[in-house]
């Protein structure tokens, strides 16, 4: 354990309560940032050099990707939360067959799932209700990039165990590298190669397996006791039991919101071409305008996890105190900014002659951005019981919140004095009905939820 807790940045067990949830929290908010920039300009590579088919594939398939990549990201994460405990305990073997359970049990699945892409390809198109003139396009990119499924695992995979022992810095680095790189190939092969949607694809794919198996040896060069250990630490049925139980439970919360958006999605769709193209830029916006609080209530969870192992109560009470201040805070001040800024955030993606699409975004931005302290606070109340050892309740308070925001989307939008601002006003009621029980479940069993600290 020794030799783990030297190689981290960051024991989150000792030291400022807030300064070390945000020095942790900077480098994933630095990561997402630049994961997002690179979305923009893949986009934009593939928009203004392939033609609107070309993009309207790769959009498509970015959309499938993102679910898929969910499912991949909550199993990793919810064995971050395993090894955190593990980690704040000091029981260097837990967390050793933590690690050989989990990355069999998730590389099974992947397997899985990649085989499983593969084979109900030509239905996916029947699912999307892809047209003929963008099918064979969309298909060439996804038969390249679901060869980088695997790739994916194993970045997220040693991204959660490095940020589970408290160190944020070095996914940074392997993902900036991976962003970089991305670009440079998108442009080499789609302009220089001709290689179209294909080349768009290889670029993807190939700096998305540079930073994996890079990942993969930095971690193992690193901690060669994970290494050594290999085949000495039997891998108990107890431990895969908890294991699943955490990764299978965040995969759903994960999957579960990215399926409630889509269909949302669907309904903003029956609106017409201006409410979708107001929601588009809308929702970019919103992406980088709470992303930050995404983060940090990722930070927060290694927190908690931490110092629940450890043992350290009132150090759980003061991070909860801590992390919601500095949530409400920042919530607060990005609220006013979208507010006041609606009208040129707008106009960032859509031209000034558009009044329509840009008065409609303007009308969500003002809805969705005066509340963001109910998403911030919700982030902190999914770190919160998946760190406890509680990853179910992550996935009722998720189901409460994108199941009232769909019922709501479609019940209002149907009234005709409502209609589409209805949409926009089932986002933050959700949002908040899922804090609201949330915060009462953690009130009324708090005793309960923290019994292992003192056991």
């Amino acid at each position: 354990m020794y030799k783990l807790r030297k190689a981290s940045n960051t024991d989150l067990t000792d030291g400022p309560v807030t300064s070390s949830m945000l020095y942790f929290a900077i480098p994933m908010i630095l990561g997402n940032l630049l994961q997002q920039c690179y979305n923009i300009a893949d986009t934009l590579i593939v928009g203004q050099y392939l033609g609107k088919n070309a993009l309207a594939a790769v959009g498509s398939a970015f959309t499938l990707m993102t679910f898929l990549t969910s499912i991949l990201l909550g199993l990793c994460m919810g064995s971050g939360a395993v090894f955190s405990i593990r980690f704040g305990q000091q029981d260097e073997k837990g967390l050793l067959e933590s690690v050989y359970a989990s990355f069999a049990l998730i590389f099974t699945l992947t397997l899985l799932l990649n085989g499983l892409v593969f084979f109900f390809l030509d239905g996916i198109r029947v699912f999307l209700r892809v047209p003929e003139e963008v099918w064979g396009l969309m298909r060439e990119y996804l038969t390249i990039i679901f060869c980088g499924i695997f790739a994916t695992f194993l970045y997220n995979y040693f991204s959660s165990f490095l940020r589970a022992i408290g160190n944020s810095l070095m996914p940074l680095v392997f993902l900036a590298v991976s962003a970089i790189l991305n670009i440079i190939l998108d442009l080499w092969f789609v302009l220089g190669l001709h290689r179209g949607v294909a080349g768009a694809a290889e670029a993807t794919v190939i700096a998305q397996y540079i930073s994996g198996i890079g990942i993969t040896g930095y971690t193992l060069a690193s901690f060669p006791n994970l290494r050594s250990g290999l085949g000495r630490h039997p891998i108990r049925k107890a431990c895969i039991g908890e294991i699943a139980g955490f990764s299978i439970l965040t995969c759903i919360q994960q999957s579960v919101m990215n399926l409630g958006i889509l269909m949302v999605q669907g309904l903003v769709n029956s609106f017409g071409a201006t409410i979708m193209a107001a929601f588009a830029a809308a929702v970019k916006i919103d992406a980088f305008a709470y992303m930050p609080v995404q983060d940090f209530g990722n930070a927060f969870s290694t927190f908690i996890a931490q110092n629940y192992g450890a043992k350290k109560e009132a150090r759980i009470r003061a991070g909860l105190k801590a992390a919601v201040i500095t949530v409400i805070i920042f919530c607060l001040l990005i609220s006013a900014i979208v507010w006041l800024f609606a009208k040129p955030l707008m106009e960032l993606f859509i031209e000034p002659g558009e009044t329509e699409v840009i008065g409609e975004g303007i009308r969500y931005l003002h809805i969705e951005g005066a509340f963001y302290c109910g998403i911030g606070c919700l982030f902190l109340l999914y770190g919160l019981y998946r760190a406890l050892g509680k990853p179910g309740m992550s996935v009722i308070l998720t189901a409460i919140s994108l199941g009232t925001r769909v019922i709501l989307a479609y019940v209002l939008s149907a009234i005709p004095s409502i209609e589409v601002v209805g949409i926009w006003w089932s986002v933050p009621i959700g949002w908040f009905l899922a804090d609201a029980f949330g915060l009462l479940y953690y009130l009324t069993r708090k005793n309960q939820l923290l019994s292992r600290i003192s056991s």
